[in-house]
């Protein structure tokens, strides 16, 4: 499977990770997750962690079957276990207060600058995940666990 962030359509990936049933990523309601940890506690190890960004299913958000593989910014661990992320864009998004500009990683094999919407957050399992791809930097993590705090309300 490839590992760039081109866009792709819900037939590239038809047996991808988090796609579907128990370990799907879905889109949770950040007003209603409850206690959530945004600790930046970053491990190579194979499962997600805040603040890594890790590749998976990602659906649309019109939940009508389609999506696409894409990076995700895991930046909480709930209590139940399951881990919240928000997606990564390589698309420019200029002054948007909902995305927040995080530059270029390893993420991305292009070296694109990449954004994160924190309009949406998804709810993803140790499962669910395709790869792990890289620990972001604490600061940039910061930036965006401060957008969702201010945001949501989390501590």
């Amino acid at each position: 499977m490839p590992d760039s962030s081109n866009s792709s359509n819900s037939s590239d990936f038809p047996e991808s990770p988090g796609r579907s049933g128990p370990c799907a990523t879905t889109e949770a309601d950040p007003a209603r997750v409850g206690q959530v940890q945004t600790d930046y506690a970053p491990e190579q190890d194979g499962e997600p962690d805040p603040g890594e960004i890790v590749w998976t299913w990602v659906p649309y958000e019109e939940n009508d079957g389609r999506g696409k593989d894409r990076p995700v910014l895991i930046v909480a661990r709930e209590a139940a276990g399951t881990l919240l992320g928000v997606q990564l864009s390589s698309r420019a998004r200029g002054n948007d207060r909902d995305w927040v500009a995080l530059g270029s990683g390893p993420w991305d094999r292009s070296g694109r600058d990449s954004w994160a919407d924190t309009d949406r957050v998804l709810r993803v399992h140790d499962q669910g995940m395709r790869r792990e791809a890289c620990a972001l930097d604490r600061m940039r993590f910061n930036l965006v666990v401060r957008r969702l705090r201010e945001r949501y309300g989390w501590k």
